[in-house]
């Protein structure tokens, strides 16, 4: 389970540069009317880019619970890039809690697979019954300049044919636009061994 713990704040979504994508006019008094809408397609947009790619295009916390680790020797993050980790917590299945000392894990950083690994042989065992929690940061940057140019064209893009079509629901094809796979083609991550391992 991945919960994000801090949305992306308005003032990081690119509205302006959304604006100036789609021509919308400026200097009218209705100029700021679309901006909710263009933030909820630039969301959307944004979701959809990063569940394709598997990478956090602007920087927050996130929250992952999972049972038990994948592999001991190195636990796979489900987003890229990590750029660092806030806390590891143990819950027993009594409902204790044990937060892990820093000093016995660290990041393997990796644009496409970065994993939480021991500082010794194997990472804490999880109770029986119990759970673990990973508070991390991803994320390329706080700012829509920190993103790569490739993918913030892409969540343009994808957030203009949402905009653009928003009265067609329904009868357009399945899939994203080739236009679109295109640009992010080189960030999606290859899963080897049905992602049996990091």
């Amino acid at each position: 389970m991945l919960n994000e713990d801090t949305p992306i704040p308005v003032a990081s979504l690119p509205i302006q540069a959304m604006r100036d994508h789609l021509r919308l006019g400026t200097g009218f008094a209705e100029e700021g009317l679309q901006d909710g809408l263009l933030e909820a397609y630039l969301r959307a947009a944004l979701a959809v880019i990063e569940g394709r790619t598997g990478k956090a295009l602007l920087q927050r916390v996130f929250r992952w619970v999972l049972d038990d680790w994948r592999d001991p020797a190195a636990q796979a993050l489900p987003l890229a890039p990590v750029r660092s980790i806030q806390s590891v917590t143990l819950t027993d299945a009594a409902g204790g809690t044990t937060v892990l000392d820093p000093q016995v894990y660290r990041v393997i950083a990796d644009l496409h697979r970065p994993r939480l690994a021991p500082t010794g042989q194997l990472l804490p065992s999880v109770p029986g019954g119990g759970q673990v929690e990973v508070v991390f940061t991803a994320g390329f940057g706080a700012l829509w300049t920190d993103v790569p140019a490739d993918l913030r064209q892409a969540v343009l893009m994808l957030a203009a044919d949402l905009y653009e079509r928003r009265d067609e629901m329904g009868l357009r094809e399945q899939g994203l636009p080739f236009a679109i796979l295109s640009l992010i083609e080189r960030w999606r991550t290859v899963r080897l061994l049905g992602g049996g391992t990091a």
